[in-house]
């Protein structure tokens, strides 16, 4: 008696939130996009009982966002955030159209303007911090730059001979350039110093690794140990990197920075609710405030329209033009 061919092994179909993240990883995403992206679609899931999205659509989108806006009483920009997860959720993971999302509860989005620290607040508040961090503030007051942007840059990127800095992969993916300050040369030159040494100390350990962006680790693995792949501003600690598990060296972490700077603002006594961020608006305002126009402006802080920009001539200390009725008194 012949014996029956064995049966074909069933393949199992990778898990919905893994097909989400493999879909972001194809568009080269970032990983905080692919995370946040994940998040949304697990906490729309979750809300909704573990029901699987194939078998919802819109009314469901609708009841889900209607509540971030009403129970969670979230920001504006998350729940759009949300629903642009859950719409590239639909589209390009499940290839099917969620439909016509009807009267949508939208969380008004009000006007606020950017909190400006003075020259002299951005003095003290600089003079509060030491080492690294005294150096990534003014790196970030000086350039404009954001802090995940500081964060990122890597040795190739700062252009000593040109007194440029190159961006890459700012916000909405582009690069740009900036400037490199003079006054920061001799102490980003000092630090580049600590960091070779460290360096050196990783390669001779056996590590010394960068993780690189994209695809370019499969094209040239050995680029990763390079000196001017390195970041700028290491980590104190290695990790392992996403997706291949080799300890990296990756860049300091946001987290940290922004709390040395919360912990700075505090004692330096300015009295303003100023972040990180609050370096890049100070850097716009002092640009207007002595001539420089918007067009520059706009290009050096890599906004995709001139109305963003625009927002730091509601905050130049110009008084509006108007002499207030209490000076004549």
């Amino acid at each position: 008696m012949i014996a029956a061919p064995p049966a074909p092994a069933l393949t199992r179909q990778p898990k919905l939130l893994d097909r989400l993240r493999a879909a972001c990883r194809v568009r080269q995403f970032s990983h905080r996009t692919e995370d946040c992206y994940h998040n949304w679609a697990k906490r729309f899931i979750l809300f909704h009982d573990k029901r699987h999205p194939a078998e919802m659509g819109a009314p469901e989108i609708n009841v889900f966002l209607t509540h971030l806006a009403t129970d969670g009483q979230v920001a504006a920009s998350t729940q759009t955030q949300a629903l642009c997860a859950l719409i590239f959720l639909y589209r390009a993971v499940l290839e099917i159209e969620p439909g016509d999302l009807g009267p949508l509860i939208r969380v008004d989005r009000p006007k606020r303007l950017p909190v400006v620290l003075s020259r002299d607040e951005v003095r003290r508040v600089i003079a509060s911090l030491d080492g690294t961090y005294r150096l990534i503030a003014r790196l970030q007051y000086g350039t404009g730059l954001r802090l995940l942007e500081a964060l990122s840059l890597r040795i190739k990127d700062l252009d000593f001979d040109r007194r440029q800095t190159v961006v890459r992969h700012g916000k909405g993916g582009n690069d740009r350039i900036t400037m490199l300050p003079e006054a920061l040369i001799p102490d980003l030159h000092a630090h580049l110093q600590r960091v070779k040494a460290l360096h050196e100390s990783d390669l001779a350990a056996g590590h010394g690794r960068a993780d690189l962006p994209f695809a370019f680790h499969r094209k040239s693995p050995e680029a990763s140990t390079l000196w001017h792949w390195q970041y700028v501003f290491p980590s104190s600690k290695l990790s392992a990197q996403p997706g291949t598990g080799i300890l990296c060296r990756h860049h300091a972490h946001e987290a940290s920075v922004s709390r040395m700077f919360t912990a700075a603002v505090r004692s330096s006594g300015i009295g303003k609710r100023a972040t990180t961020h609050s370096l890049r608006h100070s850097f716009a305002t002092h640009l207007l405030e002595v001539g420089y126009d918007i067009r520059t402006l706009q290009e050096l802080l890599g906004h995709a329209s001139v109305e963003t920009t625009m927002v730091y001539l509601h905050v130049m200390n110009k008084g509006v033009g108007v002499k207030s009725p209490l000076d004549d008194l």
